[in-house]
């Protein structure tokens, strides 16, 4: 008998038995109340659910450093029958975290995508003041978006959004600029970022609020597959080609630069790896 048969039937197993947990309902998450002063962390999503996805780098930051944590809504989807739901969604995981969530516009942003950013300029040009405003206002130490090919078109083009929107501001102005993935993974992450199983919990459980989403294609019970198979591909591509993969069961992967002087540096030379040990805060330190 293959010993792995065993193994894989419990996985298929408890994908199955995932389809009877609620979808949202749950009382939002104990957490210690920010410091007035705490430093903002914005965290630019296409859609709603994408913070979820990549969250565990945000959330180790709210737990860990004790940083605000606020999602940007740039799109509510394309349907516009959903984006009323998609909205009320959005506001319960996000309540459900314990994160602020700020609208660009009613109904969000429309054709957020690279070719609205070639072939109309003044559409683009509106959608860059909505997210310079917002840039301004908040002050954020740390910004969060896709990367430039992260293959759906929205996703590439909130990269090119938030970044038109950073070279907007003032040559002062400075923050950590991470990049995140999810459609299309990155060829040269920096960082690797563990999570712990309840982390990963709540991000599946923030997931799940997301319901006209889920049902129809439930990837919150995939999204623990996409964190285990981060730490192979991390384990080289972050930590260094030939190298042994850590001990983690979970991780996302980002590529983390500063902004300062009006453009994108590194922020670090070579690859970072953060145990769920370690307080997230590290990885913000040059």
């Amino acid at each position: 008998m293959n010993p792995y048969l065993d193994y894989v039937s419990h996985l298929a197993r408890l994908l199955r038995d995932g389809a009877r947990l609620p979808l949202g309902g749950l009382p939002p998450l104990a957490r210690p109340p920010a410091a007035a002063d705490a430093p903002c962390v914005l965290v630019f999503s296409p859609h709603p659910d994408d913070e979820c996805i990549i969250g565990g780098l945000p959330l180790r930051l709210q737990r860990e450093a004790g940083m605000r944590i606020v999602n940007v809504a740039v799109t509510q989807g394309s349907r516009k029958e959903r984006q009323g739901p998609r909205w009320e969604e959005l506001r319960a995981a996000c309540t459900f975290l314990g994160w602020d969530l700020v609208a660009t516009r009613p109904g969000g942003l429309e054709r957020v995508t690279r070719d609205a950013r070639e072939h109309d300029p003044a559409h683009w040009r509106r959608s860059v003041d909505v997210i310079a405003d917002i840039l301004e206002r908040l002050g954020p130490a740390v910004v969060f978006a896709p990367h430039d090919a992260d293959w759906n078109g929205t996703h590439i083009g909130t990269h090119h959004l938030v970044m038109d929107a950073l070279a907007r501001q003032p040559t002062a102005f400075a923050c950590t600029v991470v990049e995140t993935e999810f459609w299309g993974a990155m060829a040269s992450p920096n960082l690797m970022v563990e999570s712990d199983a309840k982390d990963v919990a709540d991000l599946m459980a923030a997931l799940s609020f997301h319901a006209g989403e889920v049902q129809r294609n439930p990837y919150h019970l995939r999204l623990p597959a996409w964190l285990i198979d981060n730490v192979r591909r991390g384990g080289e591509v972050v930590g260094g080609q030939g190298g042994a993969a850590p001990d983690f069961t979970f991780a996302t992967l980002y590529r983390l630069r500063r902004w300062a002087g009006g453009e994108r540096r590194n922020g670090f030379t070579g690859g970072r790896i953060l145990p769920a040990a370690a307080n997230a805060g590290e990885v913000l330190r040059p």
